[in-house]
């Protein structure tokens, strides 16, 4: 299986905690962006005729800041371009304040099945705090314009640990998602990257951020809320109902090959991991001569794809299956990972059950310490 992701770097506003390649969208030549994203998906496509594209996401940035025809003629390129199953699934990310109706409906026109939505939180005043330039009401709205453009498969992103957040207000954010009633829910703790506005907040000691106590109560929460309601975990920071677990992102834990276009995506094919130039005019320019924009290659080692097969693997609630781990590496996971394994099981860290090695509950709390123990 192949995977393929599309990156939008454009943003009509940049939030406080992002760190994704992005810019403002004024000025920028959206257009032309759009013909050499579709350029690049040409090339690439005759470089690796045998890939088949399964799975297609389109995120960012915010691709909905494309306007109708901007739209219209990326998911025709991309049509044109891979003849995807039947069945495959294509999602789209859309912010509240810069999709509608039309839009949608040319996505559904296009095949797109799956919309992925940016909410973050119900409180407007939290929102405001955070950057994002939409309000929960815009958030309803969108969900019926999606409903009404024939999409049932939604998925809305939350995120807990925000400046001034209580453990209250997190309760009824979940509330209030969870009356949406979206097969999936994608729930994030925030992370202070660098050279982000809250990263520069929080050196200066002025980002209110509630404790570490309080992130695992919220966490937590999170797990158990959207169990009572259906919607189990099925990775660290995901849940669904049965049939609607992501499977593009399915396609990144399970360590499968996946195309990266666009400023600054990164891809992984044939053994090796690349990244294409980030900056918009770095990567134009060699689209415009027929040349591909990667910047970095990265061929793995043995080492690399072991240390992956774990690391990604364990995100998931599935776990990593002891026998197709040796089928993949012709040797057993204890001959690399005997005494990590083993103390990490006397650490209640990991479970072994039906064959997998998996996070137990208390495991999923401490999740980068244990995969960071997979590190050779």
């Amino acid at each position: 299986m192949t995977a393929a992701y599309l990156h939008i770097p454009f943003c009509e506003h940049i939030c406080f905690y992002c760190d994704f390649n992005k810019v403002f969208l004024e000025g920028q030549p959206v257009d032309e962006y759009v013909d050499m994203v579709i350029k690049e998906m040409s090339l690439m496509h005759e470089l690796h005729p045998d890939e088949t594209v399964e799975t297609f996401y389109i995120g960012g940035g915010t691709p909905t800041t494309l306007n109708e025809r901007q739209l219209d003629r990326l998911l025709a390129g991309i049509r044109d371009i891979f003849s995807m199953p039947a069945n495959a699934e294509f999602t789209c990310e859309a912010n509240p304040e810069s999709v509608s109706l039309e839009k949608f409906k040319i996505m559904q026109n296009y095949g797109v099945n799956r919309i992925s939505m940016g909410v973050q939180s119900f409180n407007n005043a939290i929102l405001k705090r955070i950057g994002r330039i939409h309000t929960a009401e815009q958030v309803y709205q969108c969900v019926a314009d999606a409903h009404q453009a024939g999409f049932d498969n939604i998925s809305i992103d939350l995120i807990f640990r925000l400046p001034t957040q209580t453990y209250e207000d997190f309760a009824t954010t979940l509330e209030k998602a969870l009356e949406l009633d979206l097969p999936h829910y994608s729930i994030y703790s925030l992370i202070l990257e660098n050279k982000t506005i809250f990263y520069n907040l929080m050196r200066q000691g002025k980002l209110p951020l509630p404790s570490e106590d309080e992130e695992a109560d919220m966490y937590q929460l999170a797990i158990e809320t959207m169990e009572a309601a259906g919607r189990q975990q099925y990775e660290i920071s995901n849940y669904a109902k049965p049939g609607y677990q992501s499977q593009h992102n399915l396609a990144y834990w399970k360590n499968e090959t996946y195309f990266g276009f666009g400023a600054g995506a990164h891809g992984y094919l044939k053994g090796e991991r690349y990244n294409n130039f980030g900056p918009i005019q770095h990567y134009l320019e060699p689209l415009r001569d027929g040349k591909v924009p990667i910047i970095y290659r990265q061929p793995l080692t043995a080492a690399n794809k072991v240390e992956e097969e774990m690391m990604l693997g364990l995100r998931t609630m599935r776990g990593v299956n002891k026998a197709a781990f040796q089928k993949k590496f012709n040797h057993p996971m204890e001959g690399y990972y005997q005494d990590v394994l083993q103390e990490l099981l006397q650490k209640e860290l990991i479970k072994e059950e039906e064959g997998f090695i998996r996070l137990t509950r208390k495991g999923t709390f401490l999740g980068n310490e244990v995969f960071r123990s997979f590190l050779f």
